[in-house]
């Protein structure tokens, strides 16, 4: 009976930590932290895009890993473009931005 109730807790101990370490993030994977974390700062630079009057934001895609803040889409000016990367870059969280915007 003390044998089972030892090799029982060897089992749990071991499954708490697999399951541990599979939230752990890599250098290409995010850990679930920083996934939501991620979230949260794709949602508040596209909902800082849609407040600002200079961008277009149904035009620009915003995608963000581990707080690297990436644009894509199309605006008319060049303005829009660097006004986005702006607005991106103040937003709390965010490392860097990577500004891929094109130009039409």
């Amino acid at each position: 009976m003390a044998e089972t109730r030892t090799i029982l807790k060897f089992v749990l101990c071991f499954a708490l930590v697999l399951a541990l370490a599979s939230c752990a993030g890599t250098r290409t994977k995010e850990s679930t932290g920083e996934y939501f974390d991620d979230s949260a700062i794709t949602a508040k630079v596209k909902a800082d895009l849609v407040a600002d009057p200079v961008t277009k934001a149904h035009a620009i895609s915003v995608e963000t890993f581990k707080g690297v803040v990436q644009l894509s889409g199309f605006v008319a000016t060049a303005k829009e473009k660097e006004r986005a990367g702006e607005v991106a870059s103040k937003v709390k969280g965010v490392v860097s931005v990577k500004n891929n915007i094109v130009l039409k």
